[in-house]
């Protein structure tokens, strides 16, 4: 019989590379353990990727790769480094580039990353940073895009929609493009520093001055909930998800949204998964389980594909992972899960009273993996439209492998929902044949849940009429961005300013063991 459990917190891990040596990996003789405790680390990186990444079958041999080779300016750098290359070995046919190519910065990683436990962190609930993201909202016009509450932006009154006029003194904040030097400053400035100084612009054009400094804040990624009576007998829900984060964190503020969307008796729902770069799995799945009808209750949600190393049960490496089954206090490896497609098949499993046949989610490029998969999973299920521009496109997930102090996520896996559909490595095109909706700038100028921003006021007429043309104003500044950003520009640089944020999907599902 197999016995189901959530991979949780790590309690094992090797404190020095070197005791992941003693083994082959896909039929290779294992590196010396001999060296320097970084290069046992880039050796351990390249060897799970031959055992566990989801496109090993793309990587040339140990001897040939030589990760000890590739340098950087400090130990992370290079690790950075290693993972990047390894990422752009396997092509994908469909558009003869590699998996993982990044257009913003070609030759780096587009899923793969490695680091030091911060998004771990991160998406158990805790942030360290300002607790607002800036977004260009044309070429010389960047706002505030969200405010996380309780952050260091929401306690000193900085509101999304805001115009950004000057960032420590400097007030050339155009866009120069995903390398340019104003650009990048204003990426150092609000993502890698501990204190920020910003001019801001309200809609009455009134100005004020604020500092922030970095701190610590529980994220609650609910950012608004509300709903709007759009004709007789027609009310929609509209809800802002940020943030993927664990379950202990994000299902009770899910639970306290859908259920005042079942006392109001909604026959719409409207997603905002805007800015949403994806986190766990099971937040995924809680929060499709809160959408779906109750009549799918049982059916297939989706499934995970892995390598055939893993699906086989030739891992060997993967024994040094080990983590706790809370419901026992039993000590499990990841070499003794189940990686077959049937072993991993997860059903729906109804939660809440809320019973919709359509369901609206707003989109942009900052849209990835978890929020992807969330509605990959209903489109068999419901009338599921799209409106935005193309999401970032990640159909694969990861789960952590722990190397000394580091943390490599590699996908391991692909998923696809109950018909098989997946692959969407390109993102999902709103208004496509594919994915039916209308494609649309992301506007920022408005606050969530205002009815007349530009993204929601589509979502609202068409419910009502059954069109996507809206009538009144258009969306502000829109004649002139029409002029300077197509939406692919725009969506190029909206993806650029969140690059340093995580977009994934960790892959913290129920795992079985192997008979």
């Amino acid at each position: 019989m197999k016995k189901t459990f959530y991979l949780t917190i790590i309690l094992i891990t090797c404190l020095s590379a070197s005791c992941k040596k003693d083994t082959k990996s896909n039929n290779e003789i294992a590196p010396s353990k001999n060296g320097s405790t970084l290069d046992l680390v880039k050796d351990s990186v390249f060897l799970y990727a031959k055992e566990a990444y989801y496109w090993y079958d793309g990587l040339p041999s140990y001897a040939a790769f030589n990760p000890r080779a590739i340098s950087g300016s400090d130990d992370l750098s290079a690790l950075t480094k290693e993972v990047d290359a390894i990422s752009q070995y396997k092509i994908n046919p469909s558009t003869g580039k590699p998996y993982e190519y990044y257009s913003a910065a070609p030759g780096e990683a587009k899923y793969s990353f490695i680091d030091q436990g911060q998004v771990s962190t991160a998406l158990g609930g805790t942030n360290a940073d300002f607790g607002f993201a800036p977004l260009f909202n044309d070429v010389n016009d960047l706002r505030v895009k969200y405010v996380y509450p309780g952050s260091p932006a929401d306690l000193a009154g900085v509101k999304r929609g805001y115009k950004i006029t000057s960032i420590n003194g400097n007030s050339n904040l155009s866009y120069d493009g995903s390398s340019g030097t104003h650009t990048q400053f204003v990426i150092n400035a609000y993502a890698y520093s501990t204190a920020i100084t910003m001019i801001l612009q309200k809609a009455d054009l009134s100005t004020f001055s604020v500092t922030l400094s970095a701190a610590n804040y529980t994220i609650n990624p609910v950012l608004t909930y509300k709903t709007f009576n759009v004709a007789t007998g027609k009310t929609v829900g509209y809800i802002v998800f940020n943030s993927f984060t664990s379950g202990d964190n994000a299902d009770a503020k899910l639970d306290a949204a859908f259920n005042y969307f079942a006392t109001q008796g909604i026959t719409d729902l409207v997603v905002d998964l805007r800015y949403n770069g994806g986190g766990l799995v099971s937040t995924a799945e809680y929060l499709d389980n809160l959408i779906v009808p109750a009549a799918k209750s049982g059916t297939i949600m989706y499934s995970s594909y892995f390598n055939d190393i893993l699906s086989s049960g030739k891992a060997s490496l993967l024994k040094n992972q080990v983590r706790r089954d809370p419901t026992n206090n039993q000590l499990y490896n990841y070499a003794q899960f189940d990686y077959t497609v049937a072993g991993n098949a997860i059903n729906f499993a109804k939660k809440g009273t809320l019973n919709i046949s359509r369901v609206f989610f707003i989109v942009t490029g900052a849209t990835a993996s978890a929020s992807e998969l969330t509605i990959n999973n209903l489109r068999p299920h419901l009338n599921v439209q799209l409106i935005g521009t193309t999401t970032y496109g990640k159909p694969v997930a990861f789960f952590d492998i722990d190397i000394n102090k580091y943390q490599l996520y590699i996908p391991e896996l692909e998923t696809k929902n109950s018909l098989a559909q997946g692959g969407y490595y390109s993102g999902m095109t709103p208004g496509s044949t594919t994915y039916p909706g209308v494609n649309d700038y992301d506007d920022v100028t408005k606050d969530f849940g205002d009815p007349t921003e530009g993204l929601l006021a589509h979502a609202l007429n068409y419910v009502k009429t059954g069109l996507y043309s809206t009538t009144g104003p258009q969306i502000q500044g829109l004649s002139t961005k029409l002029k300077t950003f197509s939406i692919e520009e725009s969506n190029a640089a909206a993806i650029k300013l969140v690059e340093h944020k995580f977009n994934g999907m960790v892959f913290d599902k129920k795992l079985k063991l192997k008979k």
